[in-house]
């Protein structure tokens, strides 16, 4: 397993372009009249990753200066958390430093970065929650901004959810039996474990309708797996529904219609 750290090649690529990482305890350093005046990662969405391939996503850095933005100069890094070292634990940064660039008036740019963030290269499971993307720019009259915290982004571990009512068809208030697994991608192992302890709602959408109603909600045991009863009163649809945490984004399984005769 392997995960990115500042390394020489890339401070230097750095120090080419005038820009440098800001250590971990480092406050934002300005010199000018330059502002980064909004970052977006992944265009606000969550970046949710399996076990398999990687993510590519993208960071819009928008700077504004009276002089105008120097164009390649613009730059962010995503990353977990600082080291003691002053490096960081987990850094992604972009396919191609220049980004394209988009000048929105004679003072502001707007620049986007393509970044890949690879589960077999970038994370462990300690890393699955919020990441600081820090962002950098460059003035044409030389003033400059290093902005170590400009955004957030939250890197989730995928969930899977499923769902099985049975016996069906069943007639009319026969208790059923609805069974179901949530699962989560494992960053260290590459696959999907149960995830144990969860509160997942159990759902009934009746047919002719549009919206489900929760009927109660129900625990994962120690693999993952659900399991309750309920009343048949009608035709419809039964699902489970996982409403998310700070690692793992919200999942709802495919709906499992059952006949009552």
């Amino acid at each position: 397993m392997h995960h990115r750290t500042i390394v020489a090649g890339f401070a230097g690529a750095l120090a080419l372009s005038a820009l440098a990482i800001p250590g971990a305890a480092q406050a934002d350093e300005v010199s000018g009249d330059i502002r980064i005046t909004k970052v977006v990662a992944n265009g606000g969405k969550n970046i949710v990753l399996g076990t398999t391939g990687g993510k590519t996503f993208t960071i819009a850095v928008t700077a504004t200066d009276d002089s105008g933005i120097e164009v390649g100069r613009t730059f962010p890094v995503m990353w977990h958390r600082p080291l003691p070292n002053g490096d960081y634990y987990g850094l992604v940064v972009p396919d191609d430093i220049a980004g394209k660039c988009v000048r929105e008036s004679f003072t502001t740019t707007t620049c986007t970065y393509t970044l890949e963030i690879n589960p077999r290269i970038d994370l462990d499971n300690t890393t699955a929650g919020t990441w600081t993307v820090s962002a950098h720019a460059l003035a044409n009259d030389g003033d400059y901004i290093t902005k170590d915290s400009a955004a957030k982004a939250k890197v989730l571990r995928n969930s899977r959810l499923t769902v099985n009512a049975s016996p069906e068809p069943v007639k009319k208030n026969k208790t059923i039996t609805v069974t179901g697994a949530l699962t989560r991608a494992n960053w260290e192992t590459y696959k999907y474990g149960g995830y144990t302890k969860q509160p997942v709602k159990l759902q009934f959408k009746k047919k002719g309708t549009s919206t489900y109603k929760t009927l109660k909600t129900v625990t994962t045991d120690s693999k993952g797996n659900l399991r309750t009863t309920t009343k048949a009163t009608a035709d419809g649809y039964f699902r489970y529904s996982f409403a998310s945490t700070s690692t793992t984004p919200a999942v709802a399984s495919a709906a499992d219609y059952v006949d009552v005769m």
